[in-house]
């Protein structure tokens, strides 16, 4: 590509180096360095014989494979991109031929370089003699074609990952192998770096961004040469110092001739490649650091942190820590992850002023997660530099981070946190004891109680943890020195525990427990649970061996001490869940059993806490393991608790329901106290023995007579009734308790709703619902046919009533809600209010997804889902997705109705003479949009039920005459403008048909009005017609533009011939009635996990927002895109231009079930997705799918 003559007019090196070369590392290999002495003199070039541009190989070997392979006619970039060939085998071949005919071998590297960024180009060895080095790369740009999208660094595949390591390592063995003659000839490397800096200058990115990588990697390449001369010449300059200092007659004159010689030799070299650095420093670097194109900014800073790492002499100075400094305040994540990591590769904490840090402290807030780490990193290493850095104001912006819910953010600042606290230590902590209150370690978890206090987020125990485990874990298993702090006495003269400290002491001892007992994250912060080695299963084992043997001995004495705090018991009654019951036996510990069994049965009755008393429950439930000796111990001693609970409750039951309508408040204390008891280790522990479904229905049938019943009895008698039925049901396969459940259910849906107190209607609703779905036709699932008996299935009198409750209890303001008791102006009232009636409406969702109520009554919620977006949206988009997968039709028909009902109830506040732009019809509309996208881009799978969909709403358009009499507009005509909204999902044939129903409604004279009021009619009719003469159909294939595809395997299968509209009355088949389909819920539906206590934000959208569908017609096997209603195109930060798409609206399916939607009726093997080429040079990238709408699949995304 460069002439040989143009090298000195197109390109020359400066004459005075810039940085002072000097290092004392690794020595050179002897046996390596004496290659050297075939090197090529300077000013001299190594004669060869002019080629015909095809490489000379070895005979029988092509960059070390045998020609049998089939790889003696690839070029380099083929190899490399192939990797099949080791990267030593390739450069050896290619200075075998460098030494034949170095003009042929340097036009293979210089093809190589431009095959490299996507240039369908080549260069040819006339071009290489007789052009200018611009004339070459303005023909390279000429040819080439960024429509492609063939751009090897950002092409998906896992080829195309491997390349950019193989096109890195490529260049850094090139360099090593040459290093000792061949770049020293003033060819190889004139010609390489002068093309690389001609490339960088480019405006076409790929020529850039690949020419810029190439430098950056041949730099590190000579930084390590550069390197190795340093060394050697100490080496040699010690040498010669050592034989000088010799005596005359031991000295040898001709050893130091040939050690200065050498050194020169050595000079010389260093001073060529400390040329060739800062002609790369400043021909490309320079420029580059500060490129338009992020990435391109990222592989300069990155490599200037390998260089200031790699020989720190020559670059850890300011003249090269401005760039650092200067690109910390690049506000592009790329960017600013490349800073901060270079600045962690160069150990550049010791050099960093107050006004970088600063900007770390900053960066390490950064809502890019990659760049948080980065920065904490960095930060802990500037904290182990100095302590005089970071302000207290700085550590504490850090400190906080341990909490996040991104766990590489929260384990790097918990790093930090202990770095802080626990890593300075004086010599008076050295000689403390190692064991015991006034141990090292007791200090330090001191020290961690009062950060977790003073951190004010008392119930993230576990998150601080988990952030710690990683850096302090023996710090936190150290659960002897915690015991000593809560047990033993405090010495003379130090200060003890308090009683808010004690409690956050013990949460973080059961943290620990369970961190190390379960080898996972806390919840939100893992992303499932990953395969453990052998070495953390072993250490896992050894830890529960390990807690057993000490908590076994320490738990009884802890609930003595603290068995009136229901707070610290609750916690510590969590412990046995996490013993290897086993050593009770082997360690012959059956007495602390005896006495922590004791302990259970005094909490149990001085407490009525529910926590406490469920938490003594879950224990009894962890020690009754049948496949433990200690079961029959267990179990004793349950049922001597229960018994005596049992008999109790009859006892106070019978003399409480005496007493009548003036129940003594102590009577009722002790039966609610009883109640809870029974109720929570009837959640755990099956009681179907002892009848309690008898009481708890007298009880509740006399409270519902009288209405005088305490609501908490009331409750709670509610609860033990259900969970009798379960366990009933649970025994059902014995064939003994299946009438009894039958009449159990029965009794339990009995005026479910009538006049209670708020508190036990919410309960009896929750009760009802769960009891519906149990005893629905799914009860019969998985070959149970014969509890067919069983199956419950509500009329409409309790539909309507299961509804009306949510609509007055869900959907309410929070001003409106009184189940706080008062407290709504408290914000932690607020929410916990939120959550109930998050979990209400879930409760109820959950009965129409599987088919126990009516889908038509979703209709009532489907409608709130603008309004209450940001309480309900999730659960609602949830609800539709659902729904769609068990019905598409009548889930249509069911978003069409809810609009209708909108649109009534405006009619009835506004009356028929209302503006269309008001506020409440715009919302209509909004939400029909809404309720349109979520239909996805695939028009094939929704064709029926929008067709369906468009069917109701015209016929509810002209439904209702004209108020105005004949003449005007029929009442709901302006339900059509609402209805257009769904006009983009038709068919072409589908339009037409439409089209044709809608004129069945019209009158000539309709069709010839153009009044104000006649606009939602004209309107849907140009909607309908739009697109009319457009096949357009889901998106189905990856073929470019121009027709064709980047998978070889990728099949394009002919359109099916489309059915013709017979003239006259056919389109009414389209609208014949189907055959009644039976609804039915697939067996093994999961239940979908609606009631999340995350309260998220409502999608802000901007009134320029466009919304686009692609789509693909299929015409003679030729795939043409179709672009509608495209937004603003936006500049992308990628390296590839691109047009910045919006996400579409989501259907909110699984991913599973939206890679199997967009396969479904597919014969392709593989789907790629290709954006049109817009007019200013711009890429088409790969997309990541939208993990909600199978068919929105565009990002923002560039790579």
């Amino acid at each position: 590509m460069i002439a040989a003559q143009d090298l000195q007019t197109d390109f020359h090196y400066p004459h005075e180096a810039d940085t002072q070369l000097s290092s004392d590392t690794d020595l050179e290999d002897p046996e390596v360095r004496n290659a050297k002495s075939g090197k090529g003199k300077k000013g001299k070039k190594v004669p060869g014989e002019k080629g015909k541009g095809v490489l000379v190989r070895a005979p029988g070997r092509v960059n070390g494979h045998h020609q049998e392979n089939g790889m003696e006619n690839l070029s380099l970039f083929e190899i490399v991109k192939l990797g099949k060939s080791a990267t030593q085998s390739v450069v050896d071949d290619w200075i075998e031929s460098y030494k034949t005919d170095r003009d042929v071998a340097l036009l293979e590297l210089i093809n190589f370089f431009i095959q490299c960024s996507g240039c369908k180009g080549a260069v040819s060895l006339e071009m290489f003699r007789h052009m200018q080095n611009s004339e070459i790369i303005r023909k390279m740009t000429e040819e080439f074609d960024e429509d492609s999208g063939d751009y090897p660094f950002t092409m998906a595949g896992p080829m195309w990952k491997k390349f950019r390591w193989g096109f890195c390592e490529f260049i850094s063995v090139l360099v090593r192998q040459c290093q000792y003659s061949i770049i020293y000839d003033e060819y190889m490397m004139d010609t390489v770096i002068s093309l690389l800096t001609g490339l960088s200058d480019s405006q076409v990115r790929a020529f850039r961004h690949t020419s810029t990588l190439a430098a950056m990697k041949l730099m590190t390449a000579l930084v390590n040469v550069a390197l190795n001369l340093s060394i050697n010449m100490d080496n040699t300059q010690r040498q010669y110092e050592a034989e000088r200092n010799k005596s005359l007659g031991k000295r040898a004159n001709d050893r130091l001739e040939l050690l200065l010689q050498k050194r020169k030799e050595l000079q010389e070299n260093q001073d060529e490649i400390e040329n060739m650095m800062n002609a790369i420093f400043k021909g490309v670097f320079v420029h580059r650091y500060r490129d338009a194109i992020a990435e391109i900014r990222a592989i300069c800073i990155e490599e200037i942190g390998v260089w200031m790492k790699m020989y720190s002499d020559a670059f850890l100075n300011d003249s090269y820590l401005k760039y650092v400094g200067w690109t910390m305040h690049d506000k592009v994540s790329v960017q600013e992850t490349a800073t901060v990591t270079s600045a962690l590769n160069a150990r550049l904490h010791s050099k960093l002023d107050l006004y970088m840090t600063d900007r770390i402290v900053s960066m390490a807030l950064d809502k890019e997660c990659d760049v948080a780490v980065q920065a904490i990193k960095l930060l802990t290493l500037v904290l182990q530099s100095s302590d005089e850095v970071l302000t207290a104001e700085d550590c504490e912006s850090v400190y906080h981070l341990v909490y996040s819910a991104h766990r590489p953010i929260a384990v790097a600042a918990g790093e930090f946190l202990y770095k802080k606290l626990f890593s300075h230590r004086g010599p008076e902590e050295d000689a403390l004891p190692r064991r015991g209150r006034q141990c090292l370690n007791a200090n330090l978890i001191k020290t961690t109680v009062f950060f977790f206090l003073e951190s004010e987020l008392h119930e993230h125990g576990a998150y601080l943890v988990d952030s710690m485990w990683d850096c302090a874990s023996d710090l936190l298993k150290d659960w002897e020195s915690m015991i000593s702090l809560l047990l033993d006495e405090p010495f003379p003269g130090e200060e003890a525990l308090t009683d808010r400290q004690e409690t956050a002491l013990i949460e973080i001892m059961l943290c620990a427990v369970r961190q190390a007992c379960e080898c996972h994250p806390p919840i939100g912060r893992g992303t499932g649970k990953r395969v453990m080695t052998a070495k953390e299963k072993k250490t896992q084992l050894d830890d529960r061996t390990k807690i057993t043997e000490i908590f076994a001995v320490a738990l009884p004495l802890l609930l003595a001490k603290y068995s009136v705090d229901a707070e610290k018991v609750t916690n510590l009654l969590q412990l046995p869940q996490y013993f290897d019951l086993e050593i009770y036996t082997t360690g012959r510990l059956e007495k602390h059993l005896e006495a922590l069994l004791r302990q259970i049965r005094e909490v149990v009755e001085k407490h009525t806490d529910t926590d406490v008393l469920e938490a003594c429950s879950m224990t009894f439930h962890a020690l009754c393991n049948e496949e433990f000796t200690i079961f029959n111990r267990v179990d004793i001693a349950r049922s001597q608790l229960l018994d005596e609970q049992v008999d109790k409750f009859n006892r106070l039951l019978e003399d409480f329901l005496q007493e009548g309508e003036d129940p003594d408040e102590d009577d009722a204390y002790q039966v609610l106290s009883t109640l809870k008891r029974i109720t929570a280790f009837h959640n755990a522990h099956d009681l179907t023995k002892w009848d309690l479904f008898t009481s708890n229905y007298r009880l509740l049938n006399t409270g519902l007579q009288n209405g005088d019943m305490p609501e908490q009895i009331v409750i709670h008698a509610l609860q033990c009734t259900h969970y009798v039925i379960l366990w009933n049901l649970a025994k059902v396969s014995e064939g003994s308790s299946q009438k009894y459940v039958q009449s159990s259910a029965a009794a339990a849906s009995q005026n479910p709703l009538m006049d209670l107190p708020v508190l036990c209607v919410l309960q009896a609703f929750t009760i009802l619902c769960d009891a519906l779905m149990i005893f629905s036709h799914q009860i019969m699932s998985s070959g149970r046919d014969a509890l067919e008996p069983l199956v419950f299935s509500p009329d409409s009198s309790l539909q309507s009533d299961l509804l009306n409750f949510i609509l007055d209890h869900v959907f309410i303001d929070q001003d409106d809600d009184g189940s706080t008791d008062g407290q709504q102006d408290d914000e932690a009232g607020k929410i916990e209010a939120l959550h109930k009636r998050r979990n209400l409406l879930a409760a109820y969702c959950k009965l129409i997804i599987y088919n126990v109520v009516e889908m038509s009554t979703g209709a009532d919620i489907f409608k709130q889902y603008m309004r209450y977006y940001n309480d309900y949206g999730d659960i609602i988009k949830e609800t539709m997705s659902k729904t769609r997968q068990i019905d598409k039709i009548q889930c249509a028909k069911t978003l069409i109705l809810s609009l209708q009902q909108l649109f009534n109830e405006m009619l009835s506040e506004m009356g028929c003479n209302f503006d269309r732009s008001t506020s409440s019809f715009c919302g209509i509309k909004e939400l029909a949009r809404r309720f349109s996208l979520t239909f996805g881009l695939d028009q094939l799978k929704t064709r029926e039920a929008i067709a369906m969909l468009h069917k109701d709403g015209i016929e509810f358009a002209f439904k209702e005459p004209s108020p105005q009499g004949e003449g005007g507009p029929p009442l709901n005509l302006a339900f059509l403008d609402i209805l257009s909204e769904f006009s983009s999902k038709l068919l072409r044939q589908d339009r037409k048909t439409v089209h044709l129903y809608l004129e069945r409604f019209m009158t000539f004279q309709m069709s010839l009005q153009r009044e104000d009021c006649w606009l939602p009619l004209i309107s849907y009719r140009n909607s309908l017609q739009a697109g009319a003469d457009d096949d357009t159909m889901s998106v189905v294939s990856g073929v470019s533009s121009r027709g064709t595809t980047r998978s070889k395997k990728t099949k394009i299968t002919p359109a099916p011939a489309k059915r013709k509209l017979p003239e006259g009355g056919s389109d009414a088949g389209v609208w014949m009635p189907r055959e009644p389909t039976v609804q039915q819920t697939p067996v093994m539906m999961s239940s979908p996990h609606m009631a999340s206590t995350v309260l998220r934000e409502a999608k802000k959208l901007r009134p320029d927002e466009g919304y686009v569908g692609v789509y693909t017609m299929i015409s003679e096997g030729v795939v043409i895109k179709k672009c509608f209603f495209c937004s603003p195109s936006r500049r992308s930060t990628g390296l590839m231009e691109d047009d910045e798409e919006p996400i579409v609206e989501d259907v909110m399916m699984s991913s599973e079930q939206r890679l199997e939607d967009l396969n479904e009726g597919m014969d392709f093997d593989t789907m790629d997705i290709d954006l049109p080429p817009s007019k200013n040079r711009r890429e088409r990238s790969e997309l990541k799918p939208d993990y909600f709408d199978p068919a929105s699949i565009m990002d923002d995304s560039m790579f």
